[in-house]
């Protein structure tokens, strides 16, 4: 069964859009960092009539990566990888702490990398094959409050726009997905957005995302319509 590896599975977006792949009749491979989450939401997958297994990653460990990703591959033929896991920390630049920093430009840029690094070769292998990178409109466009993390996407968004490039005549389908705020504890701990509840749900994007799978540069803006 052709299997997709799903960074950050654990809730919100990473969730959804593994519960949707898992309904189009792919083997789901969540990864996060906590066991409670990961393992419910691969039992939802499968009261559901889906397949899903998960696997505690740390996606800003190389080694960590290297190891799962060795592991899995004897396992399973992955076809693809969506690089969905993020952090955010938010606030006027001068008060974001060095601690904060290392955890924005580790997940996003350096997971995103190291993860993409890892499993590429093995999409490589595949007739058909799908590298998905959720990078956030933080990545179109600077933002009040959010240097640091803005900067941590426009990384992500010139390594993904630097990889169509490069594989534009493979096999090889690669994603830019660009989404504005979503309704989810991702903002738990933060008062940067007053209100979340404005926002579209992590649902309601994950469908948007799946409807608009064709196109190699998705744009969902954050306010409901």
């Amino acid at each position: 069964m052709k299997t997709i590896i799903v960074t950050g599975a654990g809730s919100g977006l990473g969730k959804e859009l593994a519960i949707l792949f898992s309904q189009q009749g792919y083997h789901v491979l969540l990864t996060g960092r906590t066991v409670g989450k990961l393992s419910e939401v691969t039992s939802e997958i499968e009261q559901a009539g889906g397949t899903a297994d998960y696997v505690v990653l740390d996606v800003q460990s190389e080694t960590d990566i290297l190891i799962k990703i060795t592991e899995i591959s004897k396992n399973y033929r992955i076809v693809g990888l969506v690089n969905n896991a993020g952090v955010g920390h938010f606030g006027p630049f001068v008060h974001i702490t060095e601690k904060e920093i290392s955890e924005m430009l580790n997940t996003n840029v350096l997971g995103t990398i190291l993860m993409t690094k890892a499993v590429l070769p093995l999409l490589q292998e595949q007739n058909d094959a799908l590298l998905m990178n959720i990078i956030s409109t933080a990545g179109l466009r600077g933002k009040v409050n959010e240097a640091v993390y803005a900067a941590s996407k426009f990384a992500v968004r010139g390594f993904t726009e630097s990889l169509q490039k490069e594989y534009e005549n493979s096999h090889i389908k690669i994603k830019a997905i660009y989404m504005g705020g979503m309704d989810t504890p991702f903002w738990a701990g933060s008062n940067h957005v007053a209100d979340t509840s404005r926002f579209r749900s992590p649902k309601e994007v994950a469908e948007l995302i799946m409807e608009q799978l064709g196109q190699d540069e998705i744009i969902i803006e954050s306010k409901k319509s």
